[in-house]
């Protein structure tokens, strides 16, 4: 006659004169991480025969044997072996402890080590293997043009995340002059993505305002945070032009000035390197005879900075200053104006050759 009693991840056995205890225990593992799945048997001098290990996992939803060990052979894989199991427990102590190195989403499940005893018998406890997954996170700049209506000034994301993130906004100073919302879509794996929103009106005052995207998460070790500055994108608001010799003119448009680009003539200067420089940029060559113009790609991630490059020129003065973002200032022969432009919408970064 013997009954068992489920107590959590212990499993008490009774038989006449002989008390067994199966001891497990849930475990929780980052993705990438390394999971120990405990297990062991105390209170009996039964001799041990075989371990067996079963799993219903993400990957394999059916219940299966996927690894035995035996006192001499030692660990045996059934139906094809993963070396990133590894058999830290010991045969004589009854100890069947198993490592899972470099785990994936698809291992979450349940695992079953079974106990082989002579005489009386098999003895298993289950073990919950949960797995986290850290958030990847960005800011995207929605890129807003000076106006007096609402829009979206950014977004800030947190995706691929299981349990699913926070995300909100830390806005300070601008108070009601700006709004969030949030929006999560869950997949079939139960990871999360999470998007905060921030809106407002892009006026000149709000211009140049400093934010944060914080982000939390139980599968992070602590809170991320995401700095951004709320730039206003300002057409040029008036053109002119003005003698500088007789035969040598300048084009000159107000606006605010990009303190992060310098221009010099047909020289370019890129003086902080920051995601808000990233875009096409065109200079523009002219003569009587014709126009040619080359682009310049940059894509600054993490102070490293990428180029694409291809121009092209024929005879004539070529003066390049930067004519679509805040400070712009052209200049050109007595021809037609030439300069640096810089696309709304910047192109997907491409790698320098």
């Amino acid at each position: 006659l013997s009954y068992l009693k489920y107590k959590s991840n212990i499993i008490y056995s009774f038989f006449p004169f002989y008390f067994y205890l199966v001891i497990g225990g849930n475990v929780k593992v980052v993705q990438g991480g390394t999971a120990i799945l405990p297990c062991h048997v105390t209170g009996t001098n039964d001799d041990l025969t075989q371990i067996t290990w079963q799993r219903r996992t993400r990957e394999k939803p059916h219940n299966d044997n996927f690894l035995t060990i035996l006192p001499r052979e030692g660990v045996q894989f059934v139906n094809g072996g993963d070396d990133r199991f590894k058999y830290i427990g010991n045969f004589n102590n009854k100890n069947g402890t198993l490592q899972l190195s470099n785990v994936a989403l698809k291992d979450e499940g349940r695992y079953t080590c079974i106990f082989t005893l002579f005489p009386s018998g098999n003895q298993k406890t289950e073990i919950l293997l949960i797995v986290i997954v850290p958030p990847f996170t960005n800011i995207k700049d929605n890129l807003p043009t000076l106006g007096t209506e609402e829009v979206l000034f950014a977004t800030c994301t947190a995706a691929g995340s299981k349990p699913p993130a926070e995300v909100r906004w830390l806005t300070d100073a601008l108070g009601e002059k700006v709004r969030t919302t949030t929006n999560s879509t869950q997949y079939d794996n139960d990871t999360t993505t999470t998007v905060s929103s921030l809106f407002g009106v892009p006026t000149s005052e709000i211009n140049g305002h400093q934010v944060q995207c914080v982000i939390s998460s139980d599968a992070m070790s602590k809170e991320e945070t995401l700095p951004f500055s709320i730039q206003i994108y300002f057409p040029p608001t008036e053109v002119n032009i003005r003698a500088i010799s007789e035969n040598s003119f300048e084009c000159v448009t107000e606006s605010f000035l990009q303190s992060a680009v310098k221009v010099d003539g047909a020289k370019l200067q890129l003086l902080s390197l920051t995601s808000d420089l990233n875009g096409l940029y065109q200079c523009e060559a002219s003569n009587a005879y014709g126009t040619k113009h080359g682009q310049l790609y940059v894509h600054v991630a993490s102070g490293e900075v990428s180029l694409d490059l291809a121009v092209q020129f024929k005879r004539g003065k070529v003066s390049c200053p930067r004519t679509q973002r805040p400070g712009q200032r052209a200049q050109g022969s007595n021809q037609r104006p030439s300069g640096y432009r810089y696309a709304s919408q910047p192109p997907e970064p491409r790698s320098p050759h």
